[in-house]
């Protein structure tokens, strides 16, 4: 049975009021939220309703083309990490069934003569739908905001220096990925679209999926169904975050079910935004999360190569 479980919502709003009292509650509730459920809902984010909902207008014309007209944006050199990855290329670390979804994924835009512009692939145009691209400009540099403050808010929880994450995290190779999960026309295998796995970042963004199904593992191993309410963005953790605290916060578990019978027919999209800092951050434990109790977990490794590692663990990168 899956048990019912609110997941803590908090206002961004609050971080950035400009009010001490309101700024240290937040905090505190964000921290606590990340330790104990690894997920938050987060209203007041910053992101505009109108500007969320051309997103997935131009996502689903996107996945509404021709598969042959998707598949010449797919560019195997780039390990799916720049436009789109068909079907059944990517499975959930530990799975070898692949997950049943399709995406498109779109990176930084490095403007200000950063040499660690080098390191990104250009971004895949879409010729078909005109508006796709710079609407995905726009709702990126809109997430790295958001996720930025959080940082800033993770980071004096952490007893940090409130902008310690800002230049790491400074044209870092973030991905906005759009997936379609498509109807469902058979009996399916498994009841599950999308294995279980964590995500490989510091922290993830989802606006809204189109329709429920995604799940989190809480700490007594009971699957809870996530809804996503309207105008909140769900947070969670992610293994890069963890690994930096040493395991004090926690990356949370999840999958996608599928949905139920009588929503077969319908699609499923979903729009997560996987915030990473740039390749040559370390992400060696910060020493204040390292006590007797706590002893060193992690080897100290760069996130590029940590981001690699996952990549080939997952099947996109050989």
């Amino acid at each position: 049975m899956a048990h019912q479980h609110s997941i803590p919502s908090i206002d961004l709003s609050d971080f950035t009021s400009g009010n001490a009292q309101r700024k240290a509650a937040f905090v505190a509730q964000l921290g606590e939220a990340y330790e104990t459920v690894g997920f938050v809902a987060v209203k007041n984010h910053g992101i505009a309703d109108q500007l969320i909902a051309d997103l997935y207008k131009y996502v689903q014309d996107f996945f509404a083309l021709p598969y042959e007209t998707k598949r010449r944006y797919e560019i195997p050199a780039l390990a799916g990490q720049r436009g789109y990855t068909s079907f059944g290329k990517e499975h959930a670390k530990g799975f070898d069934a692949p997950d049943l979804k399709e995406f498109f994924q779109f990176g930084q835009t490095v403007e200000d003569n950063d040499p660690v512009a080098k390191e990104y692939p250009n971004n895949v145009q879409v010729a078909e739908v005109p508006s796709f691209s710079p609407t995905f400009f726009q709702a990126f540099r809109g997430f790295e905001t958001s996720g930025k403050a959080l940082l800033q808010a993770i980071a004096i929880y952490l007893g940090l220096d409130e902008f310690y994450f800002d230049d790491k995290v400074h044209n870092g190779n973030s991905i906005l990925r759009a997936i379609h999960y498509p109807p469902i026309t058979q009996e399916p295998a498994s009841a599950i679209r999308a294995e279980q796995h964590e995500d490989i970042n510091l922290i993830t963004l989802l606006v809204g999926a189109s329709a429920d199904g995604l799940q989190i593992l809480d700490k007594n191993n009971h699957w809870v169904p996530v809804t996503s309410l309207p105008e909140q963005i769900v947070v969670n953790v992610g293994d890069m975050l963890q690994r930096l605290t040493n395991n004090r916060m926690k990356s949370t578990t999840h999958r996608v079910v599928n949905p139920p019978r009588e929503k077969w027919n319908t699609s499923r999209y979903s729009i997560p935004f996987f915030l990473h800092p740039k390749s040559t951050v370390k992400l060696d434990c910060l020493e204040s999360c390292v006590d007797a109790d706590h002893p060193l977990a992690y080897a100290p490794i760069t996130a590029g190569e940590y981001l690699d590692e996952r990549l080939r663990e997952i099947g996109l990168k050989k």
